[in-house]
């Protein structure tokens, strides 16, 4: 008879191995849903998960999609490493948009290589003021960072709303609910001639590498790890959980921010009430699977960022629903959580009473 043991350590080769068990069974399972629907179970996980990687004309659509995965998923991975739990991402997201759109507005009639940086800096305080409300909320007073912070999220996006079919809206654009659009100087310049792949692709890879510096090579970093392993610890050594927090949130809403503005100015060059796209959200999917380490999160993003563009794939060929992408990437969650288990427990055979 079959019993589940634990193990006397964390397996190391189970954390790595999870990952890739939970991807494998998430097709699986998609070919058996999809195939009860009467679509063609084989070819739509093909789609998502197989077609974009095979085909080389797709990698700058994956990088596009992976880069804000990325950016939003290492600031969260920082703030989860200390215990404090953003949920809110999408909404800073939405608000680094935002400030950096207002920026574009006031520099519309200006040129200058100099508005582009300026416009992130914006995106990125934008970002961390939308983050700061729930610190505040969860250092003074105790609330709960999960609730304010996902709460907020649905602020920012009626406020996107309100301003781009009111005072932002372009007078040019024949009463749609959208900004202008934005001139060169405030448009993220292209990496490769000819393709879709823009800064802020190799952006987000050297954000990555700083944050693993950041997290394995510094105190800062050992400091957020013991007051999310050990508060007791992090007291004792003089480690502060309020500045943590403060540090951790203000951190991951720099860099949501960061990435709504890149989005901003790269695939989509204006703002329009389709910019919420959730990729908040998505990106704590991409924080576990990467195991909260910033070089796995690129890992994360990639696999995340291409069940969007197999999505998209899949919509024309198998005539799947839009939806199916948001149910791999939630089955992609739910399987990995599952899987975890293996980590700290094993199966084995229960010995029979002689």
């Amino acid at each position: 008879m079959l019993e589940w043991r634990r193990r006397r350590e964390p397996s190391l080769l189970m954390l790595g191995l999870s990952p890739l068990i939970a991807i494998g069974l998430t097709m699986l399972i998609g070919m058996i849903v999809f195939t009860a629907m009467g679509y063609d179970g084989f070819h739509a996980v093909g789609s998502i998960f197989l077609t974009p990687f095979l085909e080389p004309q797709r990698w700058g659509d994956i990088g596009v999609k992976g880069a804000p995965l990325v950016m939003i998923a290492l600031g969260l991975a920082i703030g989860f490493r200390a215990n404090v739990w953003n949920i809110g991402a999408e909404g800073q997201y939405v608000m680094g948009a935002i400030a950096g759109t207002g920026v574009a507005l006031l520099t519309y009639d200006m040129t200058g290589w100099w508005i582009l940086p300026a416009m992130a800096l914006a995106g990125i305080l934008g970002g961390m003021a939308w983050a700061a409300i729930p610190a505040f909320l969860r250092v003074k007073l105790q609330v709960s960072e999960i609730l304010t912070s996902l709460m907020l999220t649905y602020v920012a996006v009626q406020l996107l709303y309100f301003l781009v079919r009111g005072p932002w809206k372009d007078p040019g654009g024949f009463n749609f609910p959208q900004t202008r659009m934005f001139t060169a100087d405030q448009t993220l310049p292209t990496v490769l001639e000819g393709t879709l792949v823009h800064l802020g692709i190799p952006a987000a890879l050297v954000l990555a590498i700083i944050a693993w510096l950041l997290m394995e090579k510094t105190t800062a970093g050992y400091a957020i790890k013991v007051v999310g392993l050990a508060p007791a610890a992090a007291r004792h050594g003089g480690f502060s959980a309020a500045r943590t927090t403060w540090a951790t949130m203000l951190v991951s809403g720099a860099l949501a921010g960061l990435a709504g503005l890149f989005e901003a100015a790269g695939p989509f060059g204006q703002l329009t009430p389709q910019f919420p796209v959730g990729y908040g959200f998505t990106a704590i999917i991409v924080a576990f699977l990467g195991r909260l380490n910033p070089l796995g999160i690129v890992f994360g993003g990639i696999v995340l960022a291409g069940t969007y563009v197999g999505g998209e794939i899949a919509q024309s060929t198998v005539r799947l629903p839009q939806a199916a992408t948001g149910l791999f990437q939630a089955t992609l969650l739910f399987m990995l959580l599952a899987t975890d288990v293996l980590v700290r427990w094993r199966i084995g055979f229960k010995r029979r009473a002689a």
